[in-house]
């Protein structure tokens, strides 16, 4: 950590981290839909509140940083898992042929 500091990077680590993340979270959104629809919405909104509580809870900026991204991307998650299914009903992404949807 003190190599961070002392050379300045650990904004720069912390950019790359949250591209890292919310890249990651794409394709969860596209498999979480394909698989089980928008009633997994709730688990994205357990990941974010747990997200939030362990932000507040750890005292070092780097990790807290993280955890903070991780938290509001698995927010932004369930607004994506909602828009996604929108994308499904549009054939801009397959249907699951073992699902049932309501359209």
């Amino acid at each position: 950590m003190e190599f961070l500091n002392e050379y300045h990077l650990a904004g720069l680590l912390i950019g790359i981290c949250t591209f890292l993340i919310i890249g990651l979270f794409h394709p969860v959104v596209v498999k979480a839909e394909y698989y089980w629809g928008t009633k997994c919405w709730w688990i994205f909104l357990v990941l974010g509140i747990a997200g939030v509580v362990a932000s507040l809870s750890v005292d070092n900026i780097l990790v807290s940083s993280l955890l903070g991204v991780f938290a509001f991307s698995s927010f932004w998650t369930i607004k994506e898992v909602f828009e996604q299914e929108e994308r499904v009903k549009k054939g801009w992404f397959p249907k699951n042929p073992k699902r049932t949807y309501k359209f």
